[in-house]
């Protein structure tokens, strides 16, 4: 009988269709692509035109799509992305059960003087509307 995996939260098998299309830049392609020489710079637009192509399949533009090399990078650009959007507002919200990618990050931004507010769950995992109400968020101004 074969490995029933269900920790898909934490990593999945790489589609065949996507290994082949990765291979040349794991194997033969690989380089910096912010780099001046050639070699790489030949690796900037592989991104470039795969940037594209998520952003036109997510109805984006490309200068929207910002790839990332985890969901802990994911979730940190997300959040700070979010800060800088409304500086004014220091007032993260967020469940208690996050990834500790997101938790960790809020306790960061506790020691620059955020508030946070960390949301419980019930038994089955579940925010209370009321609790998300009664977050009360303030502002610096």
């Amino acid at each position: 009988m074969g490995m029933i995996y269900l920790d898909y939260n934490s990593t999945t098998p790489v589609l065949p269709e996507v290994l082949e299309a990765m291979l040349p830049y794991f194997t033969d392609d690989w380089g910096n692509p912010s780099s001046t020489y050639r070699f790489g710079a030949k690796l900037k637009g592989v991104i470039e035109t795969a940037r594209a192509q998520v952003a036109e399949l997510i109805g984006a533009s490309p200068r929207e799509v910002i790839f990332t090399s985890c969901g802990t990078e994911s979730n940190n650009a997300a959040i700070n992305a979010a800060l800088e959007a409304s500086p004014g507002k220091r007032h993260i919200v967020t469940s208690a059960v996050e990834h500790s990618s997101v938790l960790n990050y809020c306790k960061v931004m506790e020691k620059r003087d955020y508030r946070v507010t960390y949301l419980p769950v019930d038994r089955d995992g579940l925010l209370k509307l009321e609790n998300l109400e009664n977050a009360n968020p303030i502002s610096s101004s």
